[in-house]
């Protein structure tokens, strides 16, 4: 039997990796998942980093050279992390050609600090894009209000980028808004649309892992593991409904691709729910699911690809009505989520900082 890997790209559904550490990719098993399991894409973030870079020894040798240079622990982790993605975009590269520039892309991220700076968020996308130099590269941003610009800016200055924790069906909304106008800029300027890639990243599982205690109490148990897989099916009913607009009509004419939702958080949280839940719940055309090792293997090991989407999208409402009706709102769970995934990747980053700082000084001591 085919792959259930290779079948979920068959459905247009890119499987992406959210997950790099140096070993993946110096001992060939990222090379492995490529051309076995049809991976198309990778994805990280600081709390990827953090336990690739204080879980192993790998880096040693470069953190002790980059602090004999006088950097500081925040360079190092740059040079450490441009490192790693530029390999991994290398690796990817043949994938990227084929695909025609749609995968085979790989994802760095801001410094999560600058969640609520959209001009040092910018001024950051540029310096990592340009450190990349990969043409498959892309720059993670954070989807919050501050940013909308950030994102506008990079697109129209034809940076690849992902815009990350995403919850709310209507901040989504404003991404697509803010990934057509950085293409308007281009296009009133004369520059070209064409090869310039975009996703757009809606966390899923932690929608559940909020609500379902709440939904327990409130004797509205029906409703457990509903939630998040109805509102991702409206931001991807929003994605249907951009593309059928004049807007989106005139900036494909000229050649711009898709901003495609990148489905985040699918490993299942809870245990009561099957490994593989939130991954067959959205599977759907043109879309990408980045998923984490352990839900990535069992994917691979008992996944059972077939298009689930509208079938998702024509109970979302009712679902999101009968949540309403226990009290519970939506957007007040989705702000505190977004707040909260900012903090988290903060901290990550902190941690990670410290870490190094830490190496910096035992090696040094050696």
């Amino acid at each position: 039997m085919t792959n259930p890997l290779v079948r979920l790209g068959r459905l247009g559904q890119s499987p992406w990796y959210d997950f790099i550490t140096r070993d993946l990719i110096g001992s060939g098993t990222l090379a492995r998942l490529i051309t076995d399991d049809g991976l198309l894409g990778m994805t990280s973030n600081p709390t990827i980093f953090e336990k690739a870079i204080a879980g192993s020894a790998d880096y040693d040798a470069d953190i002790r050279r980059l602090t004999g240079d006088g950097l500081e622990p925040a360079a190092v982790f740059e040079a450490l992390a441009v490192a790693d993605v530029q390999a991994a975009c290398d690796a990817f590269l043949p994938v990227y050609r084929a695909s025609g520039g749609r995968d085979g892309l790989v994802s760095l991220e801001v410094s999560p600090t600058l969640a609520a700076d959209a001009a040092g968020t910018v001024a950051e996308a540029c310096r990592l894009w340009a450190s990349l130099g990969r043409p498959n590269a892309m720059i993670k941003i954070p989807g919050t209000a501050a940013c909308l610009p950030a994102i506008t800016e990079c697109i129209a200055a034809g940076i690849n980028v992902n815009v990350t924790l995403l919850f709310a069906v209507d901040r989504y909304r404003q991404v697509i808004d803010a990934y057509c106008a950085g293409l308007e800029r281009r296009m009133a300027a004369g520059q070209p649309l064409s090869g310039i890639a975009s996703v757009a990243s809606f966390f899923v599982s932690r929608v559940d892992t909020r609500i379902d205690p709440i939904l327990e109490q409130r004797g509205a148990a029906d409703l457990r593991g509903t939630v998040a897989i109805a509102n991702a099916a409206l931001a991807y009913q929003a994605f249907q409904a951009s593309l059928a607009t004049p807007r989106w009509a005139a900036l494909a004419a000229r050649g711009a691709e898709r901003q495609r939702p990148l489905w985040a958080s699918t490993s299942t949280k809870d245990p009561k729910y099957p490994d593989v839940y939130y991954v067959e719940a959205l599977i759907a055309a043109d879309t990408v699911n980045t998923l984490p090792p352990d839900t990535y293997a069992a994917y691979r090991d008992h996944g059972n690809p077939e298009v689930r989407i509208e079938a998702a999208i024509a109970g979302a409402g009712e679902r999101l009505v009968a949540l309403e009706r226990t009290g519970v709102s939506l957007a007040e769970v989705t702000a505190f989520l977004e707040e909260d995934g900012v903090a988290k990747f903060a901290a990550s980053y902190r941690s990670l900082l410290g870490g190094i700082e830490a190496k910096m000084g035992s090696l040094a001591a050696r």
